[in-house]
């Protein structure tokens, strides 16, 4: 049955082999159903809801690729979009976290009917990759920024805007010792680097008296706080386009990054250099983003993790579907992810934000007509608190540029048009 369900011969894969790779995979990316719940919680969300929310959310999106696009692509919801979910949509601009989950699910179905309608390549290639670096980059430092602020390392500061913390504390101790620790295993290419360096800093605390132990089984926790509490009316206020279309941005550049990226490590692309059932795979990605938002969760997207597993011999949708299995069997483990504290998942935003600014390498830096926008678009996020401000300060920024510099050619209609749309928002929407 596995053989004419995955085809593994065709792809030179056995069982064992998508097991170990699903495995690897698993280990490398299992910190999210600790750090989500930790992020959104801080909306107000319950933190047990979004705990078995993350969960089903992986084990769903990741199931939907595994069975129907056939991919050893794993999915949970995405490092980034999490924080601006929790920090900027509700902390800053004060909507809802109903209303964020109501502009998450509009975010999945408008990227659902790209895929349909195959308008997403055009979208895909019709965005500089200058500002695609940038953005990347930008999410990575806005990830590092709430690192540093959780582990109390930067702190406000009425003079300066923000300051140095106390590093004597044993928080900030903690921390630094943990960032350390998933960067060196990391180096040695162990595998759960990020899980390990949690694990260990929480054991610590828990020996320091910091924490206090819960237990480590238990029945999973009600997810009736979250599910379906979505406010989607809520979530078409005109105010909120500019959520969505960050939304719907960054996870179409997660996955198609990752997809591309996946394929060219495992050699799943075809004679022609292209993905085949590419259209299954993001449209996996879309339905476990509205599956996510209904169940209360922030956007469920494709992880770059999935290459691990690739690497350890994972060829077909088998090893996504044990990925899956191992988030269901996660379920029993809320105990354990109730007591880790907020120090303890730090470093490993500061880790993802590290690997997330190596983008920034790949800009071409001798042309300041595509250095600017990039630069532009990677510290307004952070210094904004804002991902959508980032990506529409950068299209703007990257428009104009090239308007007065005579590169008209390097421009075309999609990027002019959003420019125009960010430039008419910050005019009138966001006035006073």
């Amino acid at each position: 049955m596995l053989e004419r369900l995955f085809q593994l011969q065709a792809h030179g894969t056995d069982v064992r082999k998508e097991l170990v790779a699903g495995i690897t995979t698993f280990l490398t990316m299992a910190y999210i159903i600790v750090v989500n719940p930790s992020i959104l919680s801080s909306t107000g969300m319950d933190f047990g809801a979004v705990f078995v929310a993350t969960c089903l959310a992986a084990a769903i999106g990741t199931l939907i690729m595994g069975l129907w696009a056939n991919y050893p692509i794993a999915l949970a919801p995405g490092m980034g979009l999490n924080a601006f979910f929790s920090f900027t949509v509700v902390g800053s601009l004060g909507y809802s976290w109903q209303v964020a989950l109501g502009a998450v699910f509009l975010s999945g179905l408008i990227f659902f009917l790209l895929s349909i309608f195959k308008i997403r390549e055009w979208i895909i290639n019709s965005i500089p990759m200058s500002l695609r670096f940038g953005i990347s980059a930008g999410i990575g430092f806005f990830l590092a920024l709430i690192a540093l602020k959780n582990a109390g390392i930067v702190v406000d500061n009425p003079a300066t805007l923000v300051g140095l913390g106390e590093l004597k504390s044993a928080e900030s101790l903690l921390f630094f010792g943990g960032f350390v620790l998933i960067c060196a295993l990391s180096f040695r290419r162990i595998t759960g680097a990020v899980m390990i360096g949690i694990i260990a800093i929480t054991a610590i605390a828990m020996m320091l008296g910091m924490v206090e132990y819960k237990g480590f089984v238990s029945a999973p926790p009600s997810l009736a706080p979250t599910f379906m509490q979505l406010d989607i009316a809520g979530a078409l206020n005109v105010g909120m386009i500019s959520i969505v279309f960050a939304f719907l941005f960054v996870d179409l550049f997660d996955t198609s990054g990752t997809l591309i990226g996946a394929a060219q490590r495992g050699g799943l692309l075809d004679k022609d250099g292209k993905l085949p059932r590419l259209g299954r795979a993001l449209m996996s990605d879309s339905v476990a983003t509205m599956s996510g938002a209904a169940l209360g969760t922030s956007t469920t997207t494709s992880y770059i993790e999935s290459t691990a597993g690739i690497s350890a011999g994972g060829r077909t949708g088998l090893t996504a579907v044990v990925v899956a299995l191992l988030f269901l069997a996660c379920l029993l483990l809320s105990p354990i992810a109730s007591i880790i504290p907020a120090y303890a998942t730090a470093p490993a935003l500061l880790y993802v934000a590290v690997l997330m600014a190596s983008g920034l390498k790949l800009i071409d830096w001798d042309d300041i007509t595509e250095a600017a926008p990039a630069v532009v678009t990677a510290l307004m996020m952070p210094l904004t608190f804002s991902i959508a401000n980032g990506i529409a300060l950068g299209f703007i920024t990257y428009a104009v540029i090239k308007v007065l510099s005579g590169r008209w050619s390097d421009l075309n209609v999609s990027v002019v048009v959003i420019a125009i749309v960010f430039v008419l928002k910050f005019m009138f929407l966001d006035a006073g």
